[in-house]
């Protein structure tokens, strides 16, 4: 039995000891909790609600030590959260994961925030404080929620300004890892039909890789956040509010380490660390780099939402939502993981929206009530990706000379060298001359016979012209005007039997526009494989024989030739394009060296919900659905297959999926147990999936594939001051047919469990609160190919991989939490562990370095503990 498997059952035997022992005071404890909940867009108890939703309240996010989404799916059964950085979160349900940072893409899983769509992966990373409420809904959402809801939706629903009266709190904490975090909030009341809210938050951590460079430690937190809310609400029939939010991120670099090299000295090739999670990282960006920047992330996040509720009478209701949000982020990032600056990345975005929603309820008390509306959405998206590249370490790594062993450095494979031995041209003259044979030899004879070998002198000359330095950039851009309808019924056909229906019709305009250029000059690098691969060519046409083919052989040949003696030339960079093509290395620039083209594009569908609820009693519901969701067709864009061609647009036809799901929820002993459980199963056709494309990933279709599962959730108050919180979710989602036929869908664990308690008694002169968690998860890949060698090779990489070891096994985190609160004061202590037990694991592996045969990864957060003083007022 693995330690994993023994703590998870360890975990559970104590839970339920307690639980045992306990259970016979019952009778005396007072119910759960009950959240009222607008999943369906009208207030309700979430055990009426036929859908499979978890809502925590504010309250129960505090207890549970939850401040940032990863903390939050941790209690939410069928939803991950990759916490990479707060510039690059991925968020999963279901097995549908949604993180794609192109500027084009539709999000699969719609994160709001009071119904506001911010599901652009760059921009959707928000602190979680002061809030009324988190609601976690999963299947197809898009008549309740609208755009990128395919699988569900995640609402942030922000505490509001409160007419009622003063209320106030504040909260500090600190830790190790250098944890300082300061948490407040304010409400004023100036009438009683005004008010006006403030809260913030400000919190910093050093980062738990160590930084072996130069520079801060690798995943830090530097974030700060603030909002300011004001509400009128002159009689019981209006009400608007008015919310605020800025928030900054300035988090020390992610630590991509290499899983295969040991980290080193880049000068002295001395060896600093190992590939172990724990090791630190020699990681870093060169000097110059995008004007020095170095590695991390500077992103800042605002926007201004308006939400109106005006009751035209006893049966209409009337709501709208206003916003307007942007974000500028740019993440620094050292995309291969070795100590040597082979590949550096800049991630720079910028999006502005603007949104609208009318939306009527009606409910006169009767049989049927409903609601039905209107939304327009606009979206302003640009993403820059400049990379740097040094093309003798790049001419390395594609011969598998990383440790210069042909130089005679004696390093082991997994050992780089030092920089010094890559700016030796006898030794890149070699790999120049090894490569330019290799490529441009015939495949199809047995025979080792190159069209091109290049005489020392030339191989040395083309080498000496290598970049240190060579940068190439990738933009695109999408303009996007959205409208929607929506209209949504629930008819009480029995006093227990229920139906919904919704429907939604939503059309997308949008233009999406794509350049690509190199910066300073052509790769020489990339010259040379083209030559190569153009002689091979060659090589094929002239064996055959037949005298077309050997004509059209020889001009490429020549061609190819002329292109070599050209890279030889000292002044290769000031030769004209007319002479020498602009190459770029793992993507080729568009004419006239980043001219832009772009593309319109139309898109509009239907989606729908058809529910039914059974009533068993007043406390236990019963209820299925069907449902399509859709993710919109889209324009997917590439660089051009030659230097100065045409940029490529290729539709990417729409994702949908049929929901098909049963499922029941009950509140037992008198409101003491609540329990929800579901059972799914989710048929998709054309999958869209994110392949890369060189270093650039981008949309691809997939095909078919099929998801089915289940997932529970209680919630028991077994004593008086004892609450028993588990959730379990089992996902089998899949890959069915075309060629990722039966491949797990990345980021998406068969089995995920978590175990929360909290446990409050009085000793000492006060309140003690014990509070306990252990969350698990099985075995999970990081990307849809599974780690696949089939997937990972050339051309779509740039460098082979061929071993499959890109996963997480299984493994399951304990936190504990606990409080003292003296009687008769507004203070509360509190000390706290996060990871008790130490648990390795990581978070992300493969990344941009996979295609360089260089795969990453980012490690989990060791242990961390600290503790807090909190005030009410």
């Amino acid at each position: 039995m693995t330690p994993s498997y023994r703590r998870l059952l360890l975990a559970a035997a104590g839970l339920s000891a307690i639980a045992f022992s306990t259970a016979v005071h019952a009778q005396e404890a007072d119910s759960v909790e009950e959240i009222v909940v607008t999943a369906q867009k009208r207030e309700q108890q979430a055990v009426d609600v036929p859908i499979a939703l978890t809502a925590l309240s504010g309250q129960r996010l505090e207890k549970l030590g939850v401040e940032d989404f990863a903390d939050l799916a941790l209690f939410t059964p069928g939803f991950e959260v990759q916490d990479q950085s707060p510039n690059n979160p991925g968020f999963v349900i279901r097995g549908i994961t949604s993180d794609s940072t192109d500027s084009f893409s539709e999000a699969r899983v719609s994160v709001f925030q009071d119904g506001v769509s911010i599901s652009k992966a760059q921009g959707s990373y928000v602190e979680l404080f002061d809030l009324e409420r988190v609601e976690v809904a999963k299947g197809p959402q898009s008549t309740l929620y609208g755009r990128g809801a395919l699988i569900g939706a995640v609402n942030v629903i922000q505490a509001k300004a409160d007419p009622s009266g003063f209320d106030a709190a504040l909260k500090v904490t600190g830790g190790d890892f250098g944890l300082m975090q300061v948490d407040g909030m304010v409400n004023g009341a100036y009438s009683d039909a005004f008010a006006i809210r403030l809260a913030g938050r400000w919190r910093q951590r050093d980062g738990y890789v160590e930084n072996l460079g130069e520079g801060d430690d690798f995943q830090s937190v530097d974030s700060a956040a603030w909002r300011l809310a004001m509400a009128y609400e002159p009689n019981d029939s209006f009400r608007a509010d008015l919310l605020v939010n800025w928030q900054q991120d300035r988090a020390a670099g992610t630590a991509f380490k290499s899983l295969n090299y040991n980290q080193t000295d880049p000068v002295t090739g001395a060896v600093l660390a190992g590939t172990d999670v724990r090791d630190g990282a020699a990681i870093g960006a060169p000097a110059g780099f995008i004007g020095g920047d170095e590695l991390g992330v500077d992103r800042t996040v605002q926007g201004v939402t308006g939400l109106i509720t005006w009751d035209l009478n006893d049966s209409f209701t009337l709501s709208s939502i206003t916003a307007y949000r942007e974000f500028d982020s740019q993440e620094v990032f050292d995309a291969d993981g070795l100590s040597q600056p082979l590949l550096t990345g800049l991630n720079d975005a910028q999006d502005k929206q603007w949104s609208q929603e009318f939306r009527l309820n009606f409910d006169d008390g009767g049989r049927f009530k409903g609601f039905a509306g209107l939304s327009w959405f606009k979206n302003e998206s640009e993403q820059l990706i400049p990379l740097q590249f040094d093309e003798r370490l790049g001419l390395a790594d594609l011969t598998g000379q990383l440790n210069a062993g042909a130089a005679g450095s004696g390093l082991p494979a997994n050992t780089p060298a030092p920089m010094a031995y890559f700016g030796n041209t006898a030794f890149t003259g070699a790999l120049i001359q090894g490569l330019v044979a290799q490529l441009s030899e015939n495949p199809n004879t047995a025979a080792f016979d190159p069209a091109i070998v290049l005489t020392t002198p030339q191989a040395q000359a083309i080498a000496a012209n290598l970049r240190g330095n060579h940068t190439e950039a990738v933009q695109t851009t999408s303009d996007l005007d959205a409208l929607d309808l929506f209209v949504d019924g629930t008819f009480a056909v029995t006093d227990k039997f229920e139906i919904s229906a919704g429907l939604r019709y939503t059309r997308d305009e949008k233009d999406t526009g794509f350049r690509s250029f190199t910066v300073g000059g052509r790769s020489v690098l990339g010259g040379a494989i083209g030559a190569a691969q153009l002689a091979g060519q060659a090589n094929q046409l002239i064996a055959s024989g037949i005298p077309a083919n050997v004509t059209q052989g020889n001009a490429l040949l020549a061609q190819a030739n002329a292109i070599l003696g050209a890279l030889q030339s000292p002044l290769v960079q000031l030769i004209p394009e007319s002479a020498l093509p602009n190459f770029g290395l793992t993507f080729q620039p568009t004419a006239g060296n980043g001219d832009g083209t772009a593309m319109s594009h139309t898109d509009e569908a239907f989606t729908w919900r058809l529910v039914g609820r059974y009533a068993v009693s007043d406390d236990l519901n019963l209820y299925a659905s069907y449902a399509r969701g859709r993710r919109p067709e889209i324009l997917a864009t590439g660089a051009p297959t030659t230097p100065g061609g045409a940029a490529r647009f290729d539709a990417i036809e729409a994702e949908t999926v049929d929901s098909y799901e049963v499922g029941a929820k009950a509140a037992l002993l008198d409101g003491r147990l609540r329990l929800d459980g579901s059972v799914y199963y989710y048929d998709y056709q054309d999958f869209q999936t994110v392949i890369q494309d060189g270093v650039v990933f981008t949309i691809a279709n997939a095909g078919k594939a099929k998801a089915y599962g289940f997932e529970g959730q209680m919630d028991w108050r077994a004593a008086p001051g004892l609450n028993l919180y588990a959730t379990y979710a089992y996902s089998h989602a899949r890959f069915d047919g075309g060629a990722y036929d039966g491949n797990h869908f990345r980021l998406s664990p068969d089995h995920t469990l978590s175990l929360a308690a909290s446990w409050s008694f009085d000793a000492l002169g006060g309140t003690f609160d014990i509070r306990p968690s252990y969350s698990w998860q099985s075995e999970v890949f990081f990307d849809d190919n599974n780690d696949r060698a089939v997937f990972q090779q050339p051309p779509g990489a740039f460098v082979a991989d061929n071993i499959q070891d890109e996963k997480q096994d299984s493994y399951g985190l304990v936190n504990l939490r606990a409080s003292y609160r003296p009687a008769n004061t507004n203070v509360t202590f509190e000390l706290f562990a996060t990871n008790l037990t130490d648990e390795d694991y990581i978070i992300d592996a493969g990344n941009t370095g996979d295609s360089l045969g260089l795969p990453t990864f980012i490690p989990g957060a060791p242990r961390m503990v600290g503790g807090s003083i909190g005030w009410t007022f």
